[in-house]
């Protein structure tokens, strides 16, 4: 015996009746079925209203629009089945009518409602569903058994909800229906206590009452038909990608269901688990699907985690103090009180330290449980045995579940590392102990993200960056092109890179579904009429749910630079080629890493020296191994190497500047260049990750111009004198020759002071060889020493710039504690 049981969506109007009627057929055709029904969608829910109307004597237009949907599902069925015995289907439709009028009418008499009545009222749906099943089928030909689910399912009394006492309800099956004909139907969701009266089954009672059904039928399987193709992941109306899980087991069915997935109540499976009786999920809409096939194993899969499922509308009460430990059968007591009022727990969080007990509730019962409580603990708490009972509104619970979480190390890390990346607060954590499910209380308003980077993190396996470009200059726009062109390759290599931003000085382009390639985004940018402010962007963040947003700064502004800090302790990594914040004082210095550690956010700034080159990154390895930076001598500039190496190539300076200017090295004024100010700022970013607690005023730094060339601000006006200084420079040129020297633009770092000006070094040096726009460095540390670890490469142009800064971009896929 098959038992099916067919929801309320499924029984919505004629349309739908007569596609259930399909999917019994076929299944009839090979195994004898027993169907179990709800209501047709929505008249339950009028029913209710209609027992709620009976104290306010206002029930007459609630019972004629109950009745026209009613006759309006019988009459188009009647088009359908034009075999069907009309007169006598009306006749038993106006049956169970008048039997509802007439106890609606009764309680008004009595100004209320009795629970006896309440259950007749409310359950008069599911009895209209089976009622015209049966007509149906008889239309076809076809004999139906109809089980009085009243006469055999009987439910404890001195449960909170409505449980069946299922070896009494067994044997009264076995009683009343001996023999069990080849098709049945029973209506969902009724039954009768222990005194005999009728009753519901409360919340999911028919998807209850086809398993109570399915046990006492010994049935090879129970299906539940409903609107979905089974049980997903995660929820699909949140999560687009959310995958239909083929397998799970009972445990994971309860535990999912028990912390919000709509998909069968904790108290349906329980005795489906009991009696070995599997269950399936299916869709009414589409019966060719094979749904989720639940039963005693989990499915043998590479995913330990099953599903990502979330409660929303929780509250949190705690009661502590500290007496509580002496105090014995505090615990008994707190959830004996909640117990009495009618309300179930959810989860339950207890620490010794200061003894206190947190518990979950739902949201709607968190007054009722808190009056509770405060009463039953007045005299505690006005002695102060107890502190004043706490309650936390406006939480949900997200919880991890699978029945293979026990057999693999590092879940809860990668649980928790998930709604840190999400910024998501964990206000308390419970684990059952069969490790089967990880729960955590957040707050609700931050339930939808967390739920989305956690199944994104969790089963997707894929790591996610938000990329916004601040600048859109010559780096800028080459970072913009590489991140264009890069995306698809790094999406098979599991890396989902979206361009979601572009901003320059006055505008701002934001697109939640990603700039694409084929976007003329310098048009679109330049139609936008906000620009770049931390409240706009946290706005946009929010409605797109990014899930790792990275802002990167291609710029050298300052004001920018000044807004770091503001944007990691919003949630944001920075990765920045303006070396403006690191060259600030100390204290915004200090500020940045202590903001982007709290926060668990990445502040990236490789190409803040070497452009492409790993100084920062080796620099750091060093330190963290121990080692101790006692020299540092470096050409920083690739520009200034250019344009030294050319001079000594015959060229003089000007024209150096020229060619050097015209090939994109320098800065728009080559001024910026040659007033060694960018190096300085190069050589203290190195000094302070030294350690060297130095301000930018404690550097010596000589220009390689004269002091009223490097103060030029505009460029034109620098190019017309600095033809005048080549006489003087190419005397410098010619006496490093003549000792077989060559000029370089050096930094120097030693004894804590940082000089940065001209040197004339020998062939010995390492810095001799340099040339044609290349970045050198010289460490000399406590274990490179007295051969200096050497880092040399290009460290001039855009593309090298960019690719900086992509570099950087992507180790903002690994969260740490620690500022890189």
């Amino acid at each position: 015996m098959n038992v099916l049981k067919f929801g309320g969506s499924s029984l919505a109007n004629a349309d739908r009746f007569s596609q259930v009627v399909e999917i019994i057929n076929g299944v009839n055709e090979s195994h004898p079925t027993a169907v179990v029904v709800s209501a047709p969608q929505g008249i339950t829910n009028k029913l209710v209203a209609l027992t709620e109307a009976i104290s306010e004597q206002n029930t007459d237009a609630l019972l004629s629009d109950l009745k026209d949907h009613l006759a309006g599902i019988l009459t188009d069925s009647f088009t359908k089945y034009s075999d069907i015995n009309q007169s006598e289907t009306l006749a038993a439709f106006e049956t169970i009518y008048d039997d509802v009028s007439r106890k609606v009418h009764g309680a008004e008499l009595l100004g209320h409602c009795p629970e006896q009545t309440y259950a007749q009222i409310v359950s008069s749906g599911e009895r209209f569903s089976v009622m015209l099943l049966g007509a149906i089928f008889q239309s076809q030909g076809k004999s139906t058994q109809k089980f009085d689910p009243e006469r055999f399912i009987h439910v404890k009394d001195d449960a909170i909800e409505p449980i069946v006492e299922i070896n009494l309800t067994r044997e009264a099956f076995k009683e009343h229906y001996s023999e069990v004909a080849n098709l049945c139907l029973m209506p969902g969701f009724v039954a009768r206590d222990m005194a005999g009266a009728t009753t519901t089954l409360g919340r999911n009672g028919s998807d209850y009452s086809a398993a109570i059904l399915a046990v006492c039928l010994d049935a090879n399987v129970c299906e539940v038909w409903t609107d979905v193709d089974g049980v997903y992941n995660s929820d699909p109306r949140l999560i687009n990608d959310a995958k239909l899980l083929d397998t799970m087991s009972y445990h994971e069915a309860m535990e999912l269901s028990y912390f919000g997935a709509k998909i069968l109540h904790p108290k349906t499976i329980s005795p489906l688990r009991q009696f070995k009786i599997p269950c399936r999920i299916k869709n009414t809409h589409a019966p060719e699907n094979p749904g989720t096939y639940i039963s005693e194993t989990s499915a043998e899969s590479d995913d330990m985690i099953r599903a990502v499922t979330n409660l929303p509308d929780v509250a949190m009460i705690t009661v502590s103090g500290p007496e509580m430990k002496g105090m014995v059968g505090m615990a008994s007591r707190v959830f004996s009180t909640i117990s009495q009022a009618d309300i179930s727990i959810i989860m339950i969080s207890q620490s010794s330290a200061e003894y206190c007990i947190s518990f979950c509730v739902p949201g709607s019962e968190a007054d009722t449980a808190m009056n509770a409580l405060n009463i039953a603990f007045d005299l505690e708490i006005k002695s102060k045995l107890l502190d004043p009972i706490q309650i936390k509104k406006n939480l949900a619970v997200i919880t991890v579940v699978g029945d293979r979480m026990q057999h693999q190390r590092g879940i809860a890390a990668k649980f928790f590392t998930a709604l840190a990346n999400a910024r998501v607060n964990i206000i308390a954590i419970a684990q059952d102990s069969s490790e089967r499910t990880i729960s955590a209380v957040v707050r609700a308003k931050r339930l939808d993200d967390a739920t989305r980077i956690c199944h994104t993190s969790l089963f997707k396996k894929q790591a996610a960056i938000d990329a916004i470009v601040i600048g859109c200059g010559t780096v800028g726009s080459e970072l913009i092109q590489q991140i264009l062109t890069q995306s698809e390759r790094l999406a098979k290599q599991n890396i989902q890179l979206n361009l979601i931003g572009i901003a320059n000085s006055r505008q701002i382009l934001l697109k939640p579904e990603g700039i694409q390639a084929s976007d003329d985004w310098r048009a679109e940018l330049s139609q936008q009429e906000q620009g770049l402010n931390l409240e706009t962007l946290n706005q946009f963040s929010q409605d797109a749910h990014l899930l790792n947003p990275v802002l990167i700064d291609c710029t050298s502004s300052a004001e920018i630079a000044t807004q770091y800090a503001d944007y990691l302790e919003n949630g944001y990594h920075v990765v920045t080629a303006n070396k403006k914040a690191n060259t600030d004082n100390l204290d915004y210095y200090n500020r940045l890493r202590t903001a982007a550690r709290s926060q668990h956010k990445k502040f990236q700034y490789e190409t803040n020296v070497g452009a492409g080159l790993p100084v920062i990154d080796n620099l750091q390895s060093l330190l963290k191994a121990g080692d101790e930076l006692i020299q540092f001598e470096g050409i920083l500039s690739g520009s200034l190497s250019y344009i030294f190496g050319e001079v000594h190539n015959g060229l003089s300076l000007s024209e150096a500047t020229a060619k050097a200017r015209e090939l994109g090295y320098t800065e728009p004024n080559p001024a910026e260049d040659l007033n060694g100010l960018d190096v300085a700022r190069k050589a203290l970013v190195i000094a302070r990750e030294a350690g060297m607690q130095l301000e930018l005023d404690d550097l010596t730094v000589e220009a390689a111009v004269p002091e009223a060339l490097a103060n030029l601000t505009d460029a034109d006006e620098f190019m017309s004198q600095l033809a005048d200084y080549d006489a003087e420079f190419k005397v410098l040129v010619d006496k490093a020759e003549a000792e077989q020297k060559v000029l370089r633009y050096v930094a120097q770092i030693n004894d804590a002071k940082i000089t940065v000006g001209i040197q004339a070094v020998d062939i010995n040096h390492p810095l001799y060889a340099i040339k044609a726009g290349e970045n050198a460095m010289a460490i000399h540390t406590k274990y490179y020493n007295p051969v200096p670890f050497v880092i040399r490469g290009y460290g001039a142009g855009a593309q090298v710039t960019a690719a900086g800064l992509f570099g950087d971009m992507l180790k903002t896929m690994s969260v740490e504690t620690s500022v890189s």
